[in-house]
């Protein structure tokens, strides 16, 4: 299999769009939630009138062995739908596809892909045809890189208003001089981007011009808007440099770069985390309680660890413990396709806040203080957004379950009352521990051994947030282990990648239980 890549776009990483997010349902965030967001954006270029669709995966990529396993077809038809990653008429989504009248087709075509998850789409009503190419960058996270032969970016988060024309002329109309045209491809259109809505009296003067055939409105996919690019610092040496003569903890430090990038008040984005909070703490109770789900290889082990932890069956570690429960629980959720938050990624969901919340029901911590440990993460998980990657597609569990381990130590060193300088140590100890971490999922299914690699990470966490708390010398300043994880990712082998070609994933064991599961989906 050929390993391609897509060559990243320099752009500022938001907290809670890139990093702490999605909120959502499914196997996968890449697969899920992103596919969902993808669909989203076509059901709006067809003006909600779609009928028929053509889906071409190519083999070079990841997707022609995890589309139906991972997520993707569920999260695609979710979005074509009109859904949001929460919905739960997820779980049924083939029954409510059969009822909508779209015809979906699926096709393994070998043109060239340049992410391992893209989307070659062609859709028609009858009345108009139009074609998209997007690609799920990790962690839900998605770029449109051309509709109708042009090449764009559109990461969903503004208003798009694409102006479709009856020749290239047309975009000269004074009234579209600061749009921005796109007249390479079949259907020559312009495009005006805004942060805001666009009026109906923004659109009839649009229409009213001559020329134009058609406009669409693409509604933004992401929580937070795009911000200005003006923003207080971009990587751990500006930030440093940034706090010198201000002194702040690292949360604070991650509340001045949301506030810069979202443009919204530190009190409201405290509120949205403590929103996040909610959400992680009623998954981790909800897994300890049980779980059912038949698409599963696991059965539910997170009340049969609480019995055991209560009759002291275990050794007796007991913080180490109570992660370990919020872990299993909070993947358990995830895999009986609750309500979860990705943080960084679905694959990796349970690291993080299985540390923390574990970690808080044990030493008792307010929701507040929860609340300033996933900033301290947030920020270690923007530095690895714009650095590396989430995608495990390119990088394996590193990208994942590595890069949750980090930004957990950084949480877990604020909640110990460490110092900016502790917290950055942690994450670059917890990210070095975890170089070359591979992504082979058992069954082809986002489950095992995805559970221990969790738990592994979050333990690790633990680890490297208290030789930090110690005075470790981490040696490595974690501007360069990010720099250094991400050329790691370039050298790893697509079996390794999320493509269940290599590893555990393709062991008999591994063969026998996907077999067993595919007759149970059919």
């Amino acid at each position: 299999m050929i390993r391609a890549f897509y060559p990243k776009l320099m752009k500022e990483p938001s907290i809670f769009n890139d990093v702490l997010g999605p909120v959502m349902r499914g196997p996968s965030s890449s697969h899920s939630a992103g596919a969902l967001r993808i669909g989203r954006m076509v059901k709006d270029l067809m003006g909600g009138n779609l009928r028929r669709i053509t889906v071409e995966y190519d083999p070079n990529g990841a997707l022609v062995t995890t589309h139906k396993s991972q997520g993707t077809d569920m999260g695609l038809v979710g979005g074509l739908l009109g859904w949001e990653p929460t919905d739960e008429r997820l779980k049924d989504y083939e029954m409510h596809l059969g009822n909508s009248g779209i015809e979906i087709d699926v096709k393994y075509v070998d043109y060239g892909a340049t992410h391992a998850n893209t989307y070659k789409l062609t859709m028609e009503n009858g009345e108009e045809r139009h074609t998209m190419t997007a690609l799920s960058v990790g962690g839900g996270m998605i770029d449109v890189i051309e509709i109708d032969g042009s090449i764009l970016s559109l990461e969903g988060d503004t208003y798009e208003c694409l102006v479709f024309l009856d020749g290239a002329e047309s975009a000269t109309h004074p009234s579209l001089a600061s749009a921005t045209p796109h007249l390479e491809g079949e259907k020559p259109f312009a495009r005006f981007s805004k942060v805001t809505e666009f009026s109906e009296k923004d659109l009839e003067s649009i229409c009213a011009v001559e020329g134009v055939l058609m406009v669409r409105v693409l509604h933004p996919v992401l929580p937070i808007l795009k911000g200005e690019s003006d923003l207080p610092f971009r990587n751990c040496v500006e930030m440093e440099s940034y706090n010198s003569d201000l002194g702040l903890s690292l949360w604070e430090l991650a509340l001045r770069y949301e506030g810069a990038r979202s443009g919204l008040s530190e009190e409201v984005l405290f509120e949205r985390m403590m929103a996040l909070v909610a959400i992680m703490k009623n998954a981790v109770e909800e897994g300890i309680a049980g779980t059912e789900y038949e698409d599963r290889i696991l059965p539910p082990q997170a009340p049969h660890f609480q019995e055991k932890k209560r009759k002291k069956e275990l050794l007796q570690s007991p913080l180490v413990n109570e992660i370990i429960l919020a872990v299993t629980a909070f993947m358990e959720v995830k895999s009986s396709m609750g309500v979860i938050v990705a943080a960084p990624t679905a694959g990796s969901c349970g690291t993080l806040p299985g540390a923390l919340i574990g970690s808080s029901r044990f030493l008792g911590e307010s929701d507040e203080n929860l609340a300033k440990a996933l900033f301290s993460a947030g920020m270690i998980g923007v530095f690895i957004a714009r650095g590396a990657t989430f995608s495990a597609e390119e990088a394996g569990c590193m990208a994942e379950c590595g890069s949750a381990s980090g930004m957990a130590a950084a949480g877990l060193t604020t909640m110990a009352g460490g110092s900016l300088a502790q917290c950055l140590s942690s994450a670059s100890v917890a990210l070095q521990n975890s170089f070359g971490l591979i992504c082979d999922p058992i069954g082809n299914r986002v489950e095992a051994p995805c559970l221990g690699k969790n738990v592994s990470a979050a333990s690790n966490a633990l680890s490297s947030s208290n030789m930090a708390l110690a005075d470790y010398e981490h040696l490595i300043p974690l501007d360069e282990v990010i720099e250094s994880m991400s050329k790691v990712g370039k050298a790893m082998a697509s079996e390794h990648c999320c493509t269940a070609t290599g590893g555990l994933a393709i062991t008999p064991t591994s063969k026998a239980i996907e077999r067993k599961l595919n007759k149970i989906q059919c």
